[in-house]
Parts: structure tokens; C-alpha cells; sequence
């Protein structure tokens, strides 16, 4: 500063001393003048060059500047360094948020005073069907028209979630998103998505669960308390006597089957896998199995009229490595429903493969009725039955099925189910090389 005041001295000095040189005392004024307003023409311009540069700093060359304009550019200078060190930094981490909110399994979108969209991340995409750039800055509402969404939109009150459907949604893979908003800066709001659909499924499962097992038990158990009281209250001859008895003991024991079925399904979901360390002889367990199954077509032939005929293919030497009580309830609730919904005469195939993977395949194929396509994808859930009635008849719980696929995936296996109307069903159970093998007797 103190060189800029001596520079604007020296002007005016300057100015003086040549005016009066040149011309007389008089224009000593008019020099000392003119030199001000000269010097401060070059300080304006010298202004006018650092402002040019501060406008765009990036594009223009540094200006050289003299005394205080060259300390004015050296303090911008730094101060443009630890901008742009901020910047930068600022950036990385916006970037860093953003990537983690990418990573997020929760949708989230930014939504400004308006209710448009400002940004969301791909989970949110997925779940609502909204375009990541296309629909910036679109109100909400015109793109997700569920009716519960818009009332919860306009209620205004978001101390709860809502409930949508998935924008993969279809009526035979129903999606559901619960939604949640939060008011922030400046009444901005951030909507966050995530899928409940197995949440909302285990809920319907539960219910249903409930509903059936009350169902199934309350049927036998109105059925003995009926007998029960008649037996109380009536003298009744012997022979109807014994008749009401032999009702009342089927009874009993579908009910103890019922509850044997879901004590075997609760031990299946709450324990471990089974191990690769005990092998079960595959002959040994169809030879029980086939045993098993023929004891139930004679019990049903008293109704039937005949007996099924049974075929076995197997591998002599192949043994499996697993559970023996799970393996032999899995292959025999096959055989019982083959033999339950056989026509009596009909025939039974068991067949055992070494596929060429390695695998080994267990199949059961009977002559019943078949099952439509639609059933089929249900068949493996808990209490679904394709002919309810056909079902209490022959004594089944509807858990055989549920039971035979915990089973083979408690194994590393699948069910593979094939079936057509009038010609009878193919149950196979898949199960992995590392748990065949071949013994060499």
C-alpha cells in the first residue's frame, strides 16, 4: 500500500514539474492533474484486467500486475486453490453418498417443495417403475397413480407407510412396496421404497397356516364330539355301536397323522441340513417304501376292488448321502399319494437313474386321473389340494407334498413335477452328485 501511495505521489509530482517546465506556474496545476487522472486511467485498467480474470480464471492467462493488484491476485489465487481443493472434496463425497445410496436395498427418491423428482437412485427404479431421467423433475403423482399412494400423498401425514404394487406387479406374481416419506429442508420431502412382497407373503402364509390347521382339526374333532355325545346320551345296539367307535378311531387317527405331518414339517425348517457322512442304501429304502405302499393298497383295495400293481427300476449298488428318516418319508409320501389317487388296478412305476451329471433322480409314476397345469405350481404348498374332497376320502392331510419338498432342498435337491390330465403324474426328486455314490459289493 505504501508503494501505491508513492507511485500516486510521484504521478502528481511528475506532472507538476513538467507543467511548469513547459509552460508556467499555472499549468503546474493542469499537469499535477493530468497526471492523477492518467494514474488513475492505468489503476482502473488494471482493475478492469484483474475482474476479467476472476470472471474466468481457467480460461485466461494470470495478468502481471504491479504492487497491490499482484498481492489482491496472489491472495485470490490461494483462495481459488483451497476452493477448488474444497470442491473437489465436496464432490468426491457427494459421489461416495451417492454410490452407498445406489448400493441401498431401499428405493430412494428426492422429492423438492413441489413434489417433482430431483434424483432417485436404481433400487427406486425397480420398484416403482419411474425413469432416472426422463422423469426429473415430474410430479410424483402423475407417475405412481396408485389411489392409496395419492391419499397418502395428500393426507399430508407421514407418520406411517403405505402400501403399493410393485411396478413388476402381475396378477399371477403380485409385487408389493411399502412406501414412507420424511419432510426435511424447506419442507423437501425424501421418499423411501422397499419390497415387503415376502413379508407380505409369509403374513398370507401364516394366515392361511392358521385357517387350514383350525380347518383340518376342527372337521374330525366336530365329527368324535358328535359321536361322543350320541354315545352319551342313546342306547344304541352293539353293531352301530362299534360302528360309531370304528368312525371315531379313523377320526382320532387322521388327527394324529395331522399333527405327526406338522411336527415332521417344524423339525425340517428347525434344524440343520443333514451331513455327507451317513449313506443310505438305496435298495434298503425302497424296499420299505414299496412295503409301506402296498400295505396301504391292500387297506384301500377293501374299498377299491383291487390291489395296485407296483413296478421297481433301480441301481443295485447306489447309495445316497443324507438323512434316512427324511429321504424314506420324502420317497414314501410319493408312493402314498400315487396309491391314494390311483385307481384301484392301477399301475405304479419307481424308477432310480444315475443321470449322466452324476445325479441321482427317484421318480414315481402312476395311471391317476393327472393334474392341470394350473395346480401344479402349488402342488408343494402346505394344505393345497387339487380335489379337497378326494383328499379327506383317501385320508390325506395335504402336508405329504410341503414335507417331500423341505426334504430334497434340506438335501440340495429339487422336485420336478409332470403331469397331464388322464394319463396319470411323474413326481422326480433331483438329487446332487456329491451326495451319490456307487457301492461295490
Amino acid at each position: 500500500m505504501m508503494r501505491r501511495c508513492l507511485e500516486f505521489i510521484s504521478v502528481l509530482l511528475l506532472g507538476s514539474l513538467m507543467g511548469w517546465i513547459w509552460y508556467s506556474p499555472i499549468w503546474m496545476f493542469v499537469g499535477c492533474v493530468a497526471g492523477g487522472l492518467s494514474w488513475l486511467a492505468l489503476d482502473q485498467a488494471r482493475l478492469r484486467q484483474l475482474l476479467a480474470w476472476l470472471k474466468q480464471p481457467d480460461t485466461q492467462e494470470e495478468p502481471q500486475l504491479p504492487h497491490v493488484w499482484e498481492q489482491i491476485a496472489e491472495r485470490v489465487r490461494r483462495l481459488q486453490k483451497q476452493w477448488h481443493h474444497k470442491a473437489r472434496d465436496s464432490q468426491v463425497r457427494l459421489n461416495e453418498f451417492l454410490t452407498a445410496i445406489q448400493a441401498s436395498p431401499n428405493g430412494v427418491v428426492l422429492l423438492d417443495q413441489e413434489g417433482r423428482i430431483e434424483w432417485c437412485n436404481q433400487t427406486a427404479v425397480d420398484h416403482l417403475g419411474i425413469h432416472p431421467q426422463r422423469d426429473l423433475m415430474q410430479h410424483i403423482t402423475n407417475l405412481l397413480r396408485d389411489p392409496a399412494f395419492t391419499a397418502y400423498i395428500n393426507k399430508g401425514l407421514f407418520e406411517s407407510e403405505v402400501l403399493v404394487s410393485g411396478a413388476s406387479a402381475s396378477p399371477s406374481k403380485p409385487v408389493f412396496i411399502a412406501i414412507r416419506i420424511h419432510t426435511y429442508a424447506k419442507k423437501r420431502r425424501l421418499m423411501l421404497s422397499r419390497d415387503v412382497t415376502a413379508v407380505q407373503q409369509a403374513e398370507a402364509m401364516r394366515r392361511d397356516f392358521v385357517a387350514n390347521v383350525s380347518h383340518e382339526i376342527r372337521t374330525p374333532l366336530t365329527v368324535l364330539s358328535g359321536f361322543v355325545e350320541t354315545l352319551q346320551t342313546l342306547d344304541l345296539p352293539d353293531e352301530e355301536r362299534r360302528q360309531y367307535l370304528s368312525l371315531m378311531a379313523q377320526q382320532a387317527s387322521r388327527m394324529e397323522t395331522l399333527v405327526s405331518d406338522l411336527l415332521t414339517l417344524s423339525k425340517l425348517e428347525g434344524s440343520p441340513s443333514p451331513g455327507r457322512h451317513g449313506w443310505v442304501s438305496v435298495p434298503v429304502l425302497i424296499d420299505r417304501c414299496i412295503q409301506e405302499a402296498q400295505g396301504l393298497s391292500h387297506v384301500l383295495a377293501s374299498k377299491q376292488g383291487q390291489s395296485h400293481q407296483f413296478e421297481v427300476h433301480t441301481v443295485p449298488e447306489l447309495a445316497l448321502a443324507g438323512n434316512a428318516d427324511e429321504l424314506r418319508s420324502a420317497l414314501g409320501n410319493l408312493l402314498s399319494n400315487a396309491v391314494r389317487y390311483t385307481p384301484g388296478a392301477g399301475k405304479i412305476v419307481l424308477r432310480v437313474q444315475r443321470l449322466p451329471n452324476g445325479d441321482a433322480a427317484l421318480s414315481v409314476a402312476d395311471t391317476g386321473p393327472g393334474i392341470a397345469p394350473e395346480h401344479i405350481p402349488r402342488l408343494t404348498e402346505r394344505f393345497y389340494r387339487v380335489d379337497r374332497s378326494r383328499s379327506r376320502e383317501t385320508g390325506g392331510t395335504g402336508l405329504g407334498l410341503a414335507i417331500v419338498k423341505h426334504v430334497v432342498q434340506r438335501h440340495g435337491g429339487q422336485i420336478q413335477i409332470e403331469s397331464q390330465l388322464g394319463q396319470g403324474s411323474v413326481f422326480t426328486l433331483h438329487l446332487p452328485a456329491d451326495r451319490v455314490r456307487l457301492e461295490h459289493v
